[in-house]
């Protein structure tokens, strides 16, 4: 199993963050792990990316060039990025704020209404985890109580309020995802 994921957005929408999340858990559950972060000189605002490799194998290079996963928070990074994911990724994005989607018959697409979830999970800074949620629902190659249990025990979030956000988050995701599974199933 190799999982090559890129997670992108606006610096200051969790795009770290959120790769972190992924790779600690991965780390925690045993896998191999590469984490490499990038983003532009401004604090908020500016292009950032990271790439994350999680394999039960050992990982020949950190960079992902072909991502079997996705998961784009703004319209720039989804011109960037989803011309490049691999027949038979997935592409997970914010449909609150890209609305230039294009469909590939080749990958499975998602369109999350992300900031909505968020909100209604307690805080729109939350968007970054439903995508994360709705990811792993399409793309199990880890499970979101994992993420969970990393996100208290690695104590990434802020306080006892935004992890219990952040839990919410990830679950109204998954569960978005999973009713969009199942509807494409019946």
């Amino acid at each position: 199993m190799q999982e090559s994921v890129i997670v992108a957005g606006f610096g200051g929408q969790g795009v770290l963050f959120a790769g972190q999340a992924l790779a600690y858990a991965a780390m925690d559950t045993g896998y191999q792990v590469t984490w490499m972060p990038s983003y532009g000189p401004e604090m908020r605002g500016g292009t950032a990316y990271c790439m994350v490799v999680v394999s039960d194998q050992h990982i020949g290079s950190p960079v992902v060039t072909q991502p079997t996963l996705a998961i784009l928070l703004n319209g720039p990074s989804y011109s960037r990025f989803a011309p490049t994911v691999a027949a038979g990724g997935a592409l997970i994005y914010n449909a609150s704020l890209i609305n230039e989607a294009q469909t590939r018959d080749d990958i499975l697409t998602l369109d999350v209404p992300g900031l909505k979830l968020a909100e209604v999970a307690g805080d729109s800074r939350a968007l970054n985890m439903v995508l994360v949620g709705a990811a792993l629902a399409v793309r199990p190659f880890m499970t979101a109580d994992r993420i969970k249990h990393t996100l208290d025990s690695h104590h990434l979030a802020k306080s006892p309020d935004m992890l219990a956000i952040n839990c919410r988050a990830l679950d109204m995701g998954a569960a978005f995802a999973e009713s969009f599974i199942s509807s494409r199933t019946s």
